[in-house]
């Protein structure tokens, strides 16, 4: 399973600022992966309570393991698509999520959906990729493995990139029911492994690069992952291998 978590440090240290969590707050974490953001709302929350919704049975049953680790009481996890889960109208004060909200089939559907969980006035805060060609993990790699650069990927359900529009992105926020929307452009490298070997393993985990050596002979492969490899070894600075990227920490409010 790949490690979101460590890929991923530098931005939660921005996220859980921006989230501003008070003790008692009750906090919806979507996509929440495996747990990582849920269980640091949970700290936060003291007196409150958090809930992870992602469609991942095997990266749920790592969040239940590591907040019962952790001893944590306020927290819980469930299986849904956060864009038709029966939650609780108007329960939650904050809802949350890092990299979780830019696969739904319907964006409108699904932020309406989560915007009927929230209390009116309540906050919605989510980090979301910029461009696909703002994404130095996302354009090398694609070079190295595909033989291919990476061009600007159009906005729309489905993608890492689909929220990458920051007008687009607003518009269906607003169409769901949400105000106040802000956009802030944040960038922070990203960790793919703490050397180069390791950083291979976990590339090779990624949907992104079995879909560009799927269709590749088996000479092709070897070439394609021997670039790859000189790639990573580029990128290792010796404390891990990294690669920049850009995110927009998007904000709002339930009307």
């Amino acid at each position: 399973m790949f490690d979101y978590d460590s890929e991923l440090a530098r931005y939660q240290e921005r996220l859980l600022a921006a989230f501003d969590i008070r003790p008692g707050d009750r906090v919806l974490d979507v996509g929440c992966g495996t747990g990582r953001t849920t269980r640091d709302a949970a700290r936060a929350a003291s007196s409150g309570t958090t809930l992870g919704i992602d469609v991942s049975g095997p990266m749920l049953a790592r969040a239940r393991q590591q907040a019962e680790a952790e001893g944590l009481h306020n927290v819980d996890f469930v299986q849904g698509d956060a864009q038709n889960h029966a939650f609780v109208a108007e329960h939650f004060t904050l809802a949350v999520s890092r990299f979780g909200t830019m696969f739904f089939s319907d964006p409108v559907v699904a932020f309406t959906n989560i915007g009927r969980a929230l209390s009116p006035g309540a906050r919605l805060v989510q980090l979301v990729w910029q461009a696909a060609d703002r994404q130095e993990w996302h354009t090398v790699i694609r070079e190295a493995l595909s033989g291919r650069q990476a061009s600007p990927t159009p906005a729309g359900g489905g993608d890492p990139f689909s929220l990458a529009d920051p007008e687009v992105t607003a518009a269906l926020l607003t169409a769901a029911g949400f105000t106040a929307v802000d956009v802030v452009d944040v960038r922070e490298p990203v960790r793919y492994g703490p050397d180069a070997a390791g950083a291979r393993a976990a590339v090779l985990q990624l949907r992104m690069a079995k879909e560009w050596l799927t269709d590749l002979d088996a000479a092709s492969a070897e070439r394609a992952l021997d670039r790859l490899s000189v790639t990573l070894d580029a990128h290792d600075t010796g404390d891990g291998v990294w690669f920049d990227s850009r995110a927009w920490l998007v904000s709002a409010r339930r009307r």
